[in-house]
């Protein structure tokens, strides 16, 4: 069962700029999180809007049949980048998608926007 990290590409913070950034701060942080996801156990897709544009930069972490989250209020870093990337990673090898608290890597505390419940089975 793989768990995904789908990321913003059309993010942008308030004090985004177009005339001195080319790219959205969403793009920015996609490119990141690919660079440090690449060959790990946890994959990665781009999607323009999650429609939660009051908590940019936003990414959801998911995967079939385990809780799934969606994360915002990042900057485009390469510690927030690191922060999704290992969260992913230990969602992957929850049977149920929780991770412990103590085990949150600290560029992640205070960035969850929102849980979801596994949709249930149809049978």
């Amino acid at each position: 069962m793989t768990t995904w990290i789908t990321i913003c590409d059309t993010c942008k913070r308030e004090d985004w700029d177009a005339i001195r950034s080319p790219l959205t701060d969403g793009e920015v942080l996609a490119a990141l999180i690919e660079a440090r996801a690449d060959g790990s156990e946890v994959r990665t897709r781009r999607v323009s809007c999650l429609m939660g544009c009051d908590n940019s930069c936003n990414v959801a972490i998911q995967a079939e049949g385990k809780l799934a989250y969606t994360l915002g209020k990042f900057d485009p870093t390469v510690e927030a980048a690191q922060g999704v990337v290992d969260y992913a990673k230990a969602h992957a090898n929850s049977a149920s998608g929780q991770v412990p608290y103590r085990e949150w890597p600290q560029a992640v505390k205070g960035h969850f926007v929102t849980r979801h419940m596994p949709l249930p089975d149809d049978e």
